[in-house]
């Protein structure tokens, strides 16, 4: 079995040696978490180790029936995954196809998924149907349409995010926006060297002298006041029923 996409496969390889960046990645979101997690685009469980470490009901899916079995290799022994599920956020009749998951889990994290949707949306709509009523959604997308580079293409990216366009499609589906906030500043220079030289993915020794900047990377960011990034953060709360 082959993943859908080698460039995609290949980068979350590279990053799953980043632990460092991993780390500082969760802990940005790891506040805004609440037990029975639902996280959409798992991967090859990138952040999802992280995730079992601090909570109890985890829930981990992905669209790729490759990285679901990834995701059962590493972490079926793992109490605290209660399924992994195959969940398409663009499916038709979606309500229809998953309706025992309506309204089902407390909080839904999302990461580097909804720029590769191509109605993000619809998946933003279906985003709202899982979640309980004031549950938390949780959304990390790339930052920035003059960052799009040919690493974009390669990764089947179809757009680049800022915090207000991100924030502004969030409030459109009913939710009440409680925090947003850019992050890995120093993320940056490197994906502006990736785009000058036109890399299709950024070369794993870059990532292993971008792990080891990632101190530097924590105090930029609290530099800047986290208004600028290779990222933007959301966080928001379901505030009408489905």
């Amino acid at each position: 079995m082959q993943p859908i996409e080698n460039t995609g496969y290949t980068a979350l390889t590279i990053l799953s040696k980043a632990n460092r960046f991993n780390r500082w990645m969760y802990e940005a979101i790891k506040p805004h978490l609440t037990d029975n997690v639902l996280e959409i685009g798992s991967g090859i469980g990138n952040i999802s180790s992280f995730i079992l470490q601090d909570f109890n009901t985890v829930t981990l899916s992905d669209i790729d029936d490759f990285y679901l079995q990834k995701l059962k290799t590493n972490f079926q022994q793992q109490s605290q995954v209660s399924e992994f599920l195959s969940i398409n956020l663009q499916m038709q009749s979606f309500k229809i196809v998953y309706k025992d998951l309506k309204e089902k889990f407390d909080s839904l994290v999302m990461l580097n998924v909804l720029e590769h949707l191509p109605d993000d949306n619809y998946a933003l709509e279906n985003c709202k149907f899982l979640l309980k009523p004031k549950g938390t959604l949780i959304i990390l997308v790339p930052a920035y349409k003059f960052l799009f580079s040919r690493m974009d293409k390669e990764l089947h990216h179809f757009r680049r995010y800022t915090a207000k366009s991100l924030r502004k499609k969030i409030a459109a589906q009913s939710f009440q926006i409680n925090k947003s906030f850019y992050f890995n500043f120093l993320g940056i220079f490197a994906w502006l060297y990736g785009k000058i030289f036109k890399l299709k993915v950024l070369p794993s020794s870059e990532m292993n002298v971008f792990n080891r900047l990632v101190p530097l990377g924590r105090l930029l960011d609290k530099i800047v006041f986290q208004r600028t990034g290779l990222s933007t953060i959301v966080i928001a709360k379901k505030i009408s029923p489905n």
